[in-house]
């Protein structure tokens, strides 16, 4: 399987990053995960043309051509940051990739809390109708006090919590291959959502 990892923020120093990148090497026999930054990206100006840059073109054909895409992000102020969002409106206000691709959330925190409110927040965006993603219902990994959770070679420290991510994981893998097979099947549906409006609805729908 193939994979994209999103790291939900703009920050140099995020341990979310650090999760990622302990995940690509963590899963490397069962799957590979580009680990992909968002720092550079611009912010979502909604553009008349409705044309992503060419950085957001790029990673979108990366989601694209990927089984799921896994985000991992950090909680500023109760929410997901103001650079996540800005890409996921970029991606639904433009090509929309999103649309039936499995997601699965992850995200850590200097807090003891995770970032739970922050993934709780990124389901309910996810659902949006120019979104629609797939998101793994009923598991979330939360990392807590993640400064001091992976050592000097990036490796998770803790060993409950890395059995916990594995068997998260391993959950996501079977959604991914169950999710896939159910779109390729409803083809059509993804394709019809793809096109969906604010218009088209306020009209009554399509004509």
């Amino acid at each position: 399987m193939k994979f994209i990892g999103i790291v939900g923020t703009n920050s140099d120093q995020s341990t979310n990053r650090a999760l990622l990148q302990f995940m690509s090497k963590h899963f490397i026999e069962t799957a590979e995960i580009e680990v992909c930054e968002i720092k550079d990206f611009p912010a979502f100006n909604e553009p008349k043309d409705k044309t992503a840059p060419k950085g957001i073109q790029e990673l979108s054909d990366k989601i694209n051509e990927a089984d799921g895409v896994i985000i991992s992000t950090p909680e500023y102020d109760h929410s997901i940051p103001a650079a996540l969002k800005s890409l996921i409106e970029w991606l639904s206000y433009t090509t929309r990739p999103l649309i039936d691709k499995p997601v699965m959330i992850v995200g850590a925190s200097h807090g003891s809390l995770g970032s739970s409110r922050a993934q709780a927040h990124l389901r309910q965006i996810l659902d949006a109708p120019e979104l629609k993603a797939r998101i793994m219902p009923g598991s979330e990994f939360l990392l807590g006090h993640s400064l001091q959770a992976f050592d000097e070679e990036g490796e998770l420290i803790y060993p409950e919590r890395v059995t916990e991510l594995e068997e998260c994981f391993e959950e996501f893998c079977l959604f991914v291959s169950m999710t896939n097979q159910l779109v390729k099947d409803h083809r059509f549906k993804t394709e019809q959502n793809r096109k969906f409006t604010w218009e088209q609805l306020a009209d009554g729908g399509e004509k």
